[in-house]
């Protein structure tokens, strides 16, 4: 069975906005990713397990707040206390999670098809959230992920890159059309492209 994008209907690439006699490099670019894998992998209370034992793809599960470990193929998102997203283009990442997680430790959620992303990047990416999103992004970099809200939908953000600011949105599929009109929406001040 194939699986449909979550905005293969609304979805459409072109130049939005404000965006005429601009560089091309200056508008906000938006698209959305629906080739990723997500799980997400939850400790156990009562787990005896020291999750900086654990190695998924080259990569630790950190304990610290709001962080990112990242080898360019696969992300590993600090989710909550003992609760961590990974997102990956590696296609054999469930073996491998299950290689090294045991599941008398943790729970283990393959949340790939329930899922929304849109990556957005741009010099003014930040801007655009601003918008609709109460965090103060003056203190989100590169490697950092939080949990918020955009417009009243429930997202999770991970900044991939500081120059330039490359973001993703993770947020429910069902909400997924309403994310994506918002986030164009905002960038329409400053000109977008959907690619």
């Amino acid at each position: 069975m194939k699986s449909q994008s979550p905005l293969n209907e609304i979805y459409k690439k072109g130049l939005y906005g404000d965006y005429e006699n601009k560089n091309e490099e200056n508008l906000i670019k938006i698209k959305e990713l629906s080739n990723l894998n997500i799980f997400q992998i939850v400790k156990y209370k009562n787990s005896k397990v020291l999750t900086n034992d654990l190695d998924v793809d080259g990569l630790k599960l950190s304990e610290k707040t709001n962080s990112v470990m990242s080898n360019g193929k696969t992300r590993i998102l600090w989710f909550g206390p003992n609760n961590w997203l990974l997102v990956s283009e590696d296609q054999n990442l469930f073996d491998k999670v299950n290689k090294n997680v045991k599941e008398t430790d943790f729970a283990v959620t393959d949340l790939s098809n329930s899922r929304t992303i849109i990556e957005i990047e741009g010099k003014l990416t930040k801007e655009v959230l601003k918008k609709g999103c109460p965090f103060n992004f003056n203190e989100l970099n590169k490697n950092n992920c939080i949990n918020s809200v955009f417009h009243g939908i429930t997202i999770t953000i991970d900044m991939i890159e500081d120059s330039p600011e490359k973001i993703r949105l993770f947020a429910l599929r069902s909400f997924g059309e309403s994310l994506y009109h918002s986030i164009t929406d905002a960038s329409l001040e400053f000109g977008y492209q959907s690619i």
